[in-house]
Formats: C-alpha cells, sequence, structure tokens
C-alpha cells in the first residue's frame, strides 16, 4: 500500500485531520524561518499530541546543525528529513532515522546514503521544495533494489496524485500545498481527506 506523508502541519486542529484521515506520516518544519509553514520546537511538540503513535512525526530540516539534530531527538520525533546538506557532525549525531531528501538538481546524489544504515528512504521533490510545484517524473533516476523506500513529492493534490502513482509507483507520496485552503493559510481538511482517499484506491 502506497504510504502518505502530509506535511508542513501548524497546528493541533491539523494533526487533528490528519490523525482521522489515517496518514501514515505527519511533516513539521523547523530551524527554517524562509518557510511559511515553519514552527518552533513547542509548536511541534503540542502538535504532536493529536497525533496516535502510529502516524510516525517527522522532522523536516534544510542543512541542520547537530545541537538541532539533538534538539528533534529529545522532543519525540520518528524520523528526520533532511534537505540541503547532510553534515557530519549531525551524521554522527543521528540516533534516530533519515530521510534523504532530493530536488531534481541533485537526484544522482542519492547513490552516497544507499549504505548509510541511518538513511530508511528517499523523498524526490521539486526544485524549491514546497513550492507546490510539479516537475518531470520521469527524472527520477532507476533506484536500485536497495529495501529503502522513496516518497513523491513536489505539487501533488487530489487531482493529480492518482495519475502520479500510477506513472511512477512510489513506496508513498508526500504532499503540503496541495492539501491547502485556496484563500486562506493552513491545511483543508476536506483536501486531506480526498488525498487520503484517492491514494489508497490507486
Amino acid at each position: 500500500m502506497t504510504k502518505i506523508k502530509i506535511c508542513g502541519l501548524t497546528t493541533p486542529q491539523e494533526a487533528g485531520w490528519v490523525s482521522k484521515a489515517q496518514a501514515d506520516y505527519a511533516g513539521m518544519v523547523l530551524f527554517f524561518p524562509k518557510s511559511k509553514r515553519n514552527i518552533t520546537i513547542d509548536q511541534a511538540k503540542e502538535i504532536m499530541k493529536y497525533l496516535p503513535p502510529q502516524i510516525r512525526k517527522v522532522a523536516v530540516v534544510v542543512s541542520p546543525s547537530a545541537l538541532q539534530i539533538k534538539e528533534i531527538q529529545e522532543n519525540g520525533f520518528d524520523i528526520v528529513q533532511i534537505h540541503g546538506q547532510v553534515l557530519p557532525e549531525a551524521l554522527e549525531t543521528l540516533q534516530i532515522p533519515f530521510f534523504r531528501a532530493f530536488n531534481v538538481d541533485n537526484m544522482q546524489e542519492w547513490e552516497r546514503y544507499e549504505a548509510e544504515p541511518k538513511c530508511i528512504g528517499y523523498v524526490f521533490d521539486a526544485v524549491k521544495p514546497g513550492s507546490g510545484e510539479t516537475f518531470d517524473w520521469s527524472s527520477i533516476p532507476n533506484l536500485p533494489e536497495d529495501g529503502k523506500p522513496y516518497l513523491l513529492a513536489g505539487g501533488l493534490n487530489p487531482a493529480n496524485v492518482g495519475n502520479a502513482i500510477e506513472a511512477m509507483h512510489p513506496d508513498g507520496v508526500d504532499v503540503s500545498s496541495g492539501v491547502e485552503r485556496d484563500l486562506e493559510p493552513g491545511k483543508d481538511p476536506e483536501k486531506i481527506e480526498a488525498f487520503v482517499k484517492i491514494v489508497r484506491k490507486a
């Protein structure tokens, strides 16, 4: 079954909607003020109270420091999703697994993480993560059967996720802007529900 990650949660209410929809992963953006979905560790801890244990909590970060990794680990996250650089000191500090995120301009680098035991999967995204832009899915390299799943991200929404699954057969799909309201900030419960239903049927 295709796994589902709803990313960019900013409120406990959104966590409730994700829980009701029974997604597999819930992502929260930390330490990245450029993102409109960036939240504090304290906000994340409050959000996580509304997520059941079976939904894995993902800290989404860009080039995190060892100190930031330590803070993530101390506050109940299950997985770290790393965009940007994976700094040696951050990797050394990691005691929980991580997803390595790639953009269309650095996808060939995934081979570096094939033998890294702390890396449990990959996220393939558009050039600007969180932008809601799609990309040429065929540009994803042919991955070996190394047992590590990959999540497809970048501009997915209820209207196109079925086609994406049919075309790429990813192990999981990752959505953020595609399940947000049109005229105001935040997630849309109806879009979350529609997205999950379509993925479960695909």
